[in-house]
């Protein structure tokens, strides 16, 4: 009877707000499809990861910063309204490339958040945000970027969620958490206060694509497993960096062979192609599995890995 009360008043807040609360679960749709993006820019490439974000079916765009280089949010968004549509779910984390612009892109995202329906959020969007759409929780951060006491929101934002899905998102790193020449920005207590909720970590920021094994500890480097179905639970997750959305591509400086945390990389050295990390949640009526693959825009799988959730 608690459920079913809990669904009810769920969907009666839903229709006189944007969401429930981020502390009420709400079962994510079956094959419900994110992609991940950073570093865009204004090029044909990236509109090509757009049309391909579009053909691969996806439902939603978590963007980690850095959109289209030139300071121009209107262009920007006219964009996304013309391949992905004005109503199609778009959020998004600040990029340092952002901040002249900030208000006009921030504004772009709470006029497109405000037309969209059962969404839940709270806060600075962008900068210390907490959404949940469809069942999956989600922090857009600035940390590195802009905005001050990121990890104290991180925390209780993350703490109060209940969902079986949940992402921190930004834009920059750590040094050890990218495979070029970025130096920190970000501090481990950002990735560690994620790891510790069983929150997986988006970022972009360097222009390629990276996945690090199953972690549990991302300051000392300490893989858990390196499976390629990764359980994620309290203590123990994973860090990506997908920043192949069309601005260009960055050589590699660190890779499998130095570093052994990372279970894929994909940049110049590897004649890379921009591309999206796309995660497709509740396949086959299986609300604790994701199955997630990196595509690049000529039709390439560079990457494929299977979440599993335990947060619950």
């Amino acid at each position: 009877m608690r459920l079913l009360y809990t669904l009810f008043i769920c969907i009666l807040f839903s229709l006189v707000s944007t969401g429930c609360r981020h502390g009420d679960r709400v079962s994510v749709p079956d094959e419900f499809k994110v992609a991940f993006i950073g570093d865009q820019g204004p090029s044909a490439n990236a509109i090509s990861v757009l049309e391909l974000i579009r053909d691969e079916g996806a439902n939603m765009v978590l963007h980690q910063g850095d959109f289209d280089y030139q300071d121009n949010p209107d262009q920007w968004m006219q964009k996304i309204d013309g391949i992905l549509g004005a109503d199609f779910p778009y959020f998004a984390s600040i990029g340092n490339h952002d901040v002249v612009a900030w208000q006009g892109y921030q504004s772009k995202l709470k006029t497109r958040l405000d037309q969209l329906k059962g969404v839940s959020c709270s806060g600075d969007i962008g900068v210390n945000a907490a959404c949940t759409y469809k069942g999956i929780f989600f922090v857009l951060s600035g940390i590195g970027t802009l905005g001050s006491a990121h990890i104290d929101y991180m925390q209780t934002a993350l703490a109060n969620s209940k969902a079986h899905w949940k992402i921190c998102s930004w834009h920059k790193n750590q040094h050890l958490m990218q495979v070029g020449n970025k130096p920190d920005e970000v501090g481990w207590e950002a990735y560690e206060t994620c790891r510790r909720a069983g929150a997986f970590i988006a970022t972009g920021h360097h222009h390629s694509y990276s996945r690090t094994y199953l972690m549990s500890r991302f300051e000392q480097q300490v893989i858990a497993s390196f499976s390629d179905h990764l359980t994620l639970k309290p203590g123990e997750s994973f860090a990506f960096v997908s920043g192949l959305a069309g601005v260009s591509i960055n050589t590699q400086l660190d890779g499998l062979g130095s570093n052994p945390w990372w279970a894929s990389v994909y940049t110049s050295a590897e004649n890379a192609n921009y591309g999206a990390l796309f995660c497709t949640f509740n396949p086959n009526r299986n609300e604790t599995e994701a199955n997630c693959y990196f595509k690049d825009i000529a039709g390439n799988i560079v990457d494929s890995f299977v979440l599993i959730s335990e947060l619950y």
